[in-house]
């Protein structure tokens, strides 16, 4: 496809990009280290990860559920009660098909539109392409709405998917592409395509864990891709705006894109090592989990900021280790009842 075009017979990538694709290889060479080590902070790590993935992802696209619905939905399998709670479930049950399928799912057409479906189950139009054109607009604060990009037409996009996935397996199996450079590319044409009638952007997240299992990087498991490109999300669109200029005629500049993609991923492998890194096997991996939060609020802080920080801890277990700390003398309370403010001591 456009981005794969742009790289075909003599590949170039900027020093930059690669000094990032080498530290990127460099901590996947160590992370089998902290999945052999640290079995106990690894699974309250997944599910961390599972649940700030299905929550993030969905929320980048306006779609919210109540935070004390969450567990429930992600890690008990609660019934749904509406709409939002059902595409927020349907999230986790494609991050499940990926974990545990993730070696015989190829990134096919197929694939992708399962995952759509999964995506948005029961709504119209799942899991098939899109019926109509559709446009990617930015909306302002006085209400205007200004078109940012036109995707490929509704009539061109069963014909450019199957392009795209055959210039995926392509640029790897012949070409011999950096995988990363390569998945880089695969969902900006994705994005740029804008497939489906709606949850794009979702999919194409999916899309990103699925492939990056395919090639080793299993980051994604334990640390939440989507929470980090919510946190980073201005910088996300900013970096796609910039690199989808030109994009039909493939004289694009996919450098901003490459940027910020391959900076997401390095971000999450930092973060992986400074949690699993910090745990000691003595300790229980939740209690650690809150312990580790606590230690990074910049100020006073409440029981709903660490709910916030460790959503697979339940508020009984903070209580505790809140408890357990202050007979300690290592953090102080500065009120009663849950809305309470604490502190650190020192």
């Amino acid at each position: 496809m456009k981005s794969f075009i742009k790289g075909k017979r003599n590949l170039k990538l900027p020093a930059g990009a690669v000094m990032l694709m080498n530290s990127i290889s460099e901590f996947k060479g160590r992370q089998e280290l902290y999945t052999k080590q640290s079995p106990q902070v690894l699974k309250a790590l997944i599910e961390r990860a599972l649940i700030e993935s299905a929550e993030s992802s969905n929320r980048i696209e306006g779609i919210t559920v109540e935070h004390s619905r969450l567990k429930p939905l992600l890690l008990k399998n609660a019934k749904p009660k509406d709409r939002s709670e059902e595409e927020v479930a349907g999230y986790r049950k494609a991050l499940e098909l990926i974990h545990k399928n993730y070696e015989s799912l190829e990134l096919t057409e197929e694939t992708i539109k399962k995952l759509d479906r999964f995506c948005r189950a029961g709504s119209h139009g799942a899991g098939k392409w899109k019926e109509k054109d559709n446009e990617i607009t930015k909306k302002y604060a006085d209400g205007r709405v200004e078109v940012i990009f036109k995707p490929v037409s509704a009539k061109a996009t069963p014909e450019a998917m199957r392009q795209l996935c055959l210039a995926y397996r392509h640029s790897l199996e012949q070409e011999k592409y950096p995988p990363l450079y390569a998945i880089a590319c695969f969902i900006l044409d994705f994005l740029s395509i804008h497939p489906f009638r709606d949850g794009n952007g979702r999919v194409s997240r999916l899309l990103t864990l699925l492939a990056l299992y395919k090639h080793g990087f299993f980051v994604g498991k334990y640390i939440s891709l989507e929470r980090i490109t919510e946190e980073s999300k201005e910088t996300y669109y900013e970096s796609l705006n910039k690199s989808s200029v030109g994009w039909h005629g493939a004289k694009h500049d996919i450098e901003p894109w490459l940027f910020y993609f391959f900076g997401t991923v390095l971000s999450a492998y930092r973060e992986f090592e400074k949690r699993a890194g910090k745990v000691k096997a003595a300790r229980g991996a939740k209690t650690e989990m809150v312990i580790t939060a606590i230690m990074e609020f910049t100020g006073n802080f409440r029981i709903s900021d660490i709910e916030r920080a460790c959503p697979s801890v339940s508020r009984d277990m903070i209580r505790t280790v809140l408890r357990k700390l202050q007979k300690d003398r290592a953090i102080k309370s500065l009120g009663k009842g849950q809305s309470a403010e604490w502190k650190r001591m020192g």
